[in-house]
């Protein structure tokens, strides 16, 4: 019975516990909430991982896969063969070359037990070069390093030596045993087969230097750290597009730095090729002429060294040739300058021939500036038709002003006073229009405002670098003048020059008297700065360049351009030509019939003025030229020779000005010189060889043939 009872019992427990009353519904709904909380986080962390991995996924993929590959990859900059400059004609003026370089693989060197110091001793005697030079090539720039040091990626074959002997080479590649890590290789290099011709205006290549390489990121995706780029005349200015497209060699490579092989490889896209305005045989004709006359100004005794002569199309303001003395054979760079050449270039005693005269050299214009004078003259209300006193001296300003050389010609029209370069009509002029303005509240400068339409007083806007603006001075130019060298000028009344005083008293009382001047009203416009002005003297300053845009204008009927150089790109291919277009800078203030009466003055000058000598026997009647020639003087200073001219003036086709620093008057130093480039030009020497058979630039374009060489427009 027990048993069964306590079955009962057991029973009815259970019973009762299935009967107990249910939890409150509040005591189950805590629990609820939390559970629902957590999975609510859950399912937010679910998203923002899902979210996060599309972010990475799609629009950050290029970017993480660029840091994965980065530390597996190293990419190799393959340098594009740079494009070559051509004249008007297609004839060349740069090419490119290849030469035997020696090269070193940086981390073969490295896992030498002496980090390659053997093999690069063995590599010195070969080619004989200091072993120290060679070491120093192959370290590494970097804070820890001095220099020189390689500037380019370790990955990068190092260049040793430029130009080496096909003996060499071949005694390296046969004998990798003693040579491991270094090779031989073919690189380019810039050749200049005309020598010295065009120089300045060409320009040369440098290697990148490590500050422009560390500062902008967009050469590290351009330049290997061995490419050279332009520093000088259209190489620099047109760079980019001689370059080229930069080709890449992405190389696999362990965490060790070893090479396992190649990844991908992107060829390199040849340069433009660059078709020039300069026609090779119209700068060499200016090159001989200008040397020619700075060394029989030399011989004559003159304190010559110096010169420059310009050629314009007039029609679009282009540059046919353009010659400086002294000039230099860009070569000098090709593989590296060293320092003794490099400082030669720079010296005042070897005539600083890196600074082109053309467009760098700043000299006041003399004579050849009258006819500003003139046209301002007349826009203010002169006369075209009026007569006008030449005197061989005359009194302004308190003080007395002479014609050159103290000739007087009488009475005569503004026509006549360009043909015989009459300063003491001039210096009326200016004094005429300086006592006329001087006293309105807006002070109004005739002369100024005509110089700077001729384009006088800034740059022209040639496609060269380091172009001069030359000087306009006006009121305004002269007080910010006045303000910047004040307290200098006033320092140098009271303590006088000691130093020029030594060699030349006289010189040293005058430049006193100058500065004693310019400290107590250096900032006032007198009447003496535009009666000097009116000749193109005084602080009157321009560049041959400008000089020869100015008559261009002249001659073509009053377009002032901007000069170029540049032509026209070609692709490699001879698919692609892109024209490099004339640009306009502005009209001539000059209305038409002051514009013909200034031209029909300067046609008679070479006839019957002051170039009538320089121009005797030229054929006028074939061609008939139009100049003016001018004389600078300067304190101190032999006079200078300046002729400006176009031509023909029945069609003109060029502007041609020389400038011949302490050679003497326009007439017996510019004037011949310039006759000799025409005559270069036509064919009118004695060679009887025309440089231009057609009288005219080249019209056409060259063309690139399908062997890759260029052709002349006279081939086409």
């Amino acid at each position: 019975m027990r048993p069964l009872r306590r079955r009962r019992l057991l029973s009815g427990r259970r019973h009762r516990r299935r009967d107990a009353p249910a939890a409150p519904a509040r005591a189950r709904a805590p629990r609820r909430g939390v559970v629902l909380a957590v999975q609510l986080v859950v399912l937010m962390l679910f998203a923002a991982l899902t979210a996060r991995m599309w972010y990475m996924q799609v629009p950050r993929a290029e970017h993480y896969q660029e840091l994965a590959l980065a530390s597996h990859t190293q990419k190799l900059i393959e340098p594009a063969l740079r494009g070559r400059i051509v004249d008007a004609r297609g004839r060349p003026l740069v090419t490119n070359r290849t030469e035997l370089t020696v090269t070193a693989d940086y981390h073969d060197l490295l896992e030498r037990g002496d980090d390659g110091a053997a093999v690069l001793r063995r590599v010195a005697d070969l080619i004989d070069r200091p072993y120290e030079k060679l070491r120093d090539r192959v370290r590494l720039c970097g804070p820890e390093n001095g220099r020189p040091c390689w500037q380019g990626s370790p990955y990068q074959p190092i260049p040793l030596a430029d130009d080496v002997e096909p003996r060499v080479a071949l005694q390296i590649m046969e004998r990798q045993e003693e040579f491991p890590g270094i090779s031989a290789q073919q690189m380019a290099m810039r050749e200049y087969p005309n020598d010295e011709l065009a120089g300045q205006m060409l320009g040369y290549l440098q290697p990148i230097t490590e500050e422009e390489f560390e500062a902008r990121e967009d050469l590290r995706a351009e330049f290997s750290g061995v490419d050279r780029v332009g520093r000088g005349g259209v190489e620099a200015v047109y760079d980019e597009r001689l370059r080229g497209d930069s080709g890449e060699h992405i190389l696999a490579v362990s965490s060790q730095g070893d090479v396992r092989g190649t990844v991908s490889r992107t060829s390199p896209e040849p340069g433009m090729h660059l078709v020039t305005s300069i026609d090779a045989d119209v700068q060499q004709v200016a090159e001989d002429a200008l040397r020619g006359a700075v060394d029989k100004a030399s011989s004559a005794g003159k304190p010559v060294d110096s010169g420059a002569a310009v050629v314009l199309d007039v029609r679009t303001g282009r540059v046919v040739a353009m010659a400086s003395q002294p000039d230099y054979n860009p070569e000098v760079w090709s593989g590296g300058i060293d320092a003794d050449t490099y400082e030669k270039l720079l010296s005042e005693d070897s005539g600083q021939p890196l600074v082109s005269r053309a467009l760098q050299g700043q000299f006041p214009p003399g004579s050849t500036f009258k006819p500003t004078t003139l046209a301002a003259a007349a826009k203010d209300g002169a006369s075209l038709d009026g007569s006008y006193s030449c005197p061989g001296s005359i009194g302004l300003a308190g003080r007395s002003w002479d014609n050159f050389g103290g000739a007087g010609y009488g009475s005569m029209d503004l026509h006549r006073s360009i043909v015989v370069s009459c300063n003491t009509v001039y210096y009326q002029l200016g004094y005429n229009m300086w006592r006329e303005h001087r006293g309105e509240k807006e002070t109004r400068d005739p002369v100024s405002a005509m110089a700077h339409g001729f384009g006088y007083g800034e740059p022209t806007g040639i496609d060269l670098p380091h172009e001069s603006g030359g000087r306009v001075p006006d009121l305004q130019w002269k007080r910010q003048y006045w303000l910047d060298t004040r307290e200098t000028s006033c320092e140098r009344a009271e303590k006088g020059y000691p130093e020029v005083a030594e060699e030349d008293p006289g010189r040293a009382r005058y430049l006193k008297s100058l500065a004693g001047e310019q400290c107590r009203s250096g900032g006032q416009w007198h009447a003496g700065d535009a009666i000097n002005r009116a000749i193109g003297q005084g602080d009157m300053l321009v560049t041959p360049l400008q000089l020869a845009r100015a008559y261009a204008a002249i001659a073509n009927g009053g377009t002032v351009y901007e000069p170029r150089v540049g032509r026209a790109f070609l692709s490699p291919d001879g698919e692609r030509v892109e024209e490099i277009e004339p640009v306009e800078a502005g009209e001539l203030p000059v209305d038409d019939r002051t514009l013909n009466y200034i031209q029909k003055a300067l046609t008679r000058v070479p006839k019957e003025g002051t170039a009538s000598g320089a121009f005797g026997g030229f054929p006028q009647d074939r061609v008939s030229v139009a100049g003016k020639t001018g004389t600078a003087t300067a304190q101190g200073r032999e006079d200078s020779s300046w002729f400006a001219s176009y031509a023909p003036t029945d069609d003109p086709q060029f502007a041609v000005v020389a400038m011949i620093p302490e050679a003497g008057t326009g007439g017996s130093a510019a004037a011949p010189l310039v006759r000799e480039i025409y005559e270069g030009i036509y064919g009118f020497a004695d060679s009887g060889e025309a440089a231009l058979a057609s009288g005219a630039p080249a019209a056409s374009l060259p063309k690139v043939r399908e062997d890759g060489t260029i052709s002349s427009p006279e081939e086409q």
